[in-house]
Order: structure tokens, then C-alpha cells, then sequence
């Protein structure tokens, strides 16, 4: 279950604590919880995409166990690249997830960081799946748009092997 992505928290307003709510129900509920996290472009640009997806993250795993926190997906979407055309780099990309593996690190353990999945979301195409998934710290992708067309699927598919 997707909680957290950009259009709920930005357009709808849904804060970190409202996503941890969900969490800790997905997870009570027996359900795989996708949790995305991801900064505006001003953010970016204004050097506080560390700061905002930390923020995001703590607000919304708080109180999560580490058992449990290893059965939880995150998911990095750069607001600015969703649905734009625009895509992080692969080095843009494999920054966020090291740093996030690294809070989780931090908060946990190391065995918990090194199990959690960390995806990348964002405009993930046929042309750069294969470069993004190759960083050592995306564990996989979360295909929005282009998961509506096989052959725009089955191009991100073969090309992210």
C-alpha cells in the first residue's frame, strides 16, 4: 500500500504524522506498506532535500519497531520529477538513498538498513531504469505513468536487468 506519495502530502496536505497513522495500521493489518518521500524542486535547489526527507521519514516511521521497520518499503520521489519529464540523476538518486539507508542506520542498526528496500520513483523510464537501478543503493523502482503501457513497462523491465 502507497502511503505518503508527493500528490497526498502536497495537494491533499497529508502530513508525516497522518502517514505514520496509515503505517502503523498497514502494518497491524498485515500489509506491505510503501512509504514515499521526496522534496519539491525549490527545496532542492535550496540545498534541504537531506533535511525534508529525513523530516518525512522520522514523521512518518515514528514509533516503528525494527522488526517491523524491515518489512516496510521506502520509496524516493522527488516531487519535481514526477510526472514532469524531469528524472534525477542516477548519482542524484543513489545521494538520497544512501543518506536515508544511513538514517535508518542510525535509528536502527545496520541489518535493519541493510534489509529495508529503498526504491526510486520519478519519472523511471526504459532510457534510464538500467543507470538508476544500478546504484548500489536502489533496490528497485516505483513506476508510475509508465507502468500504463506495456511497452513502456516491458522497455523499463528489460532495460533495469
Amino acid at each position: 500500500m502507497i502511503l505518503g506519495h508527493s500528490e497526498r502530502r502536497h495537494t491533499l496536505h497529508e502530513s508525516s504524522e497522518m502517514v505514520n497513522v496509515k503505517v502503523l495500521a498497514a502494518l497491524q493489518a498485515g500489509l506491505v506498506p510503501i512509504v514515499c518521500v521526496g522534496e519539491l524542486l525549490a527545496e532542492r535547489e535550496a540545498g534541504l532535500t537531506d533535511l525534508v526527507v529525513r523530516r518525512q521519514f522520522e514523521g512518518s516511521l515514528s514509533g516503528v519497531p525494527a522488526e517491523e521497520m524491515k518489512k516496510i518499503v521506502i520509496a524516493y520521489e522527488p516531487v519535481w520529477a514526477i510526472g514532469t519529464g524531469k528524472v534525477a540523476t542516477p548519482d542524484q538518486a543513489e545521494e538520497v538513498h544512501a543518506a536515508l539507508r544511513k538514517v535508518i542506520e542510525q535509528r536502527y542498526d545496520k541489518e535493519v538498513a541493510g534489509t529495508v528496500r529503498i526504491q526510486y520513483g520519478g519519472s523511471v523510464k526504459a532510457d534510464n531504469a538500467k543507470d538508476i537501478l544500478s546504484k548500489p543503493n536502489v533496490d528497485g523502482a516505483l513506476v508510475g505513468g509508465a507502468s500504463l503501457k506495456v511497452d513502456s513497462f516491458m522497455g523499463i523491465i528489460k532495460g533495469g536487468i
